[in-house]
């Protein structure tokens, strides 16, 4: 159930902050309600943490490694808005490492990945959207009964009706800070402390690595997930990309190391675990300081009428990659004239 405090009339104009699935899916919602809804992503193209790394001859999903649809409405959104050939099925076996009773199997369960690369979704979802990229909002303000959105640059982008935030909780609660909007910045505190970090490296071996699985979670202190990213749906070229990220402790520790030093441990700890001998012939590290959240409340949404700014993402509803569509469902609705 989303947050939602105060009342409301209709919506006419929407600025979205952040572009990743739950933003997407805010905006492309408002638009087909027929609103006008313009978004804002600081980074060069869309996408969030269903990320993508060019590599070569090819690219590494380093984000979400897959998604799953408990709620069929997600499937049907997708195949409307990004298309059936944007997604498929990750048929990888799936296991995870016991302390006392060694390697098991996943449980069976369809498992999603974009197609060719975790963006495609995204990419193909911002087709349907105004988009303004590269353009970070440093705070809001009131102008009259609309609000004025300022960016990093000093730039003014004017007379939105209604907000809808879409950043990570550290990033989204700085922006109502600096907005002066201090009371809302205090509901989002306690979930940016649940926002886990996490090293991420895609390293290639001309070798194919051997194993029961194609995908792990180990019992490890430094690695929490690894994946052949090779195997999943579209992915083409020679030898093997595999995904390695580190454990939220391990991360913590060491979140200002150099990429190559990170990449070197985690390379290392990845051939302790499958015996792999090969040294990667190319790698990549990318660090997410919001990389996932931990277990916490999960209203949903916020949104609060009499300032006309709600907030969305899969931090607020369970953490997964269909919970940042679930999240912005919610407050969408709760934005409607008759509310949720």
């Amino acid at each position: 159930m989303c947050e939602v405090t105060s009342d409301t009339s209709s919506i006419r104009s929407v600025a979205v902050i952040g572009s990743g699935l739950a933003g997407l899916t805010s905006a492309i919602m408002l638009g087909d309600s027929g609103h006008r809804v313009r978004v804002f992503e600081k980074s060069r193209g869309p996408g969030g943490r269903m990320a993508s790394k060019r590599v070569t001859n090819g690219s590494a999903d380093i984000g979400a490694q897959y998604f799953t649809s408990r709620n069929p409405g997600f499937t049907r959104f997708l195949d409307r808005w990004a298309g059936k050939d944007s997604y498929g099925i990750w048929n990888a076996r799936f296991g995870f490492q016991s302390p006392e009773r060694g390697w098991l199997a996943f449980p069976d369960e369809h498992r999603f990945v974009g197609m060719p690369r975790m963006t495609a979704i995204t990419r193909a979802l911002s087709a349907h959207v105004e988009l303004d990229a590269g353009v970070r909002i440093a705070r809001m303000s009131r102008d009259g009964l609309q609000w004025r959105l300022t960016d990093f640059d000093g730039k003014e982008y004017t007379g939105f009706d209604q907000v809808v935030i879409t950043a990570p909780p550290a990033q989204a609660q700085d922006l109502l800070e600096s907005s002066g909007l201090h009371e809302f910045a205090d509901r989002l505190a306690a979930h940016s402390g649940n926002m886990l970090p996490c090293w991420a490296v895609a390293a290639h071996f001309a070798d194919p690595v051997q194993g029961r699985f194609d995908a792990m979670r180990p019992a490890s202190e430094a690695l929490f997930w690894l994946a052949n990213n090779s195997s999943k749906p579209g992915r083409e070229g020679a030898g093997q990309w595999w995904v390695l990220h580190a454990t939220p402790e391990w991360t913590q520790h060491r979140l200002d190391d150099s990429p190559d030093l990170v990449a070197r441990a985690l390379m290392a700890e990845f051939a302790k675990l499958t015996g792999h001998q090969g040294q990667a012939t190319d790698w990549v590290a990318h660090r997410w300081l919001y990389a996932r959240s931990d277990a916490g409340d999960n209203p949903g949404c916020l949104y609060d009428v009499s300032l006309g700014i709600g907030v969305a993402g899969d931090w607020l509803a369970g953490g997964r990659v269909e919970g940042a569509w679930e999240s912005a469902n919610q407050l969408i609705r709760a934005m409607a004239p008759d509310g949720c």
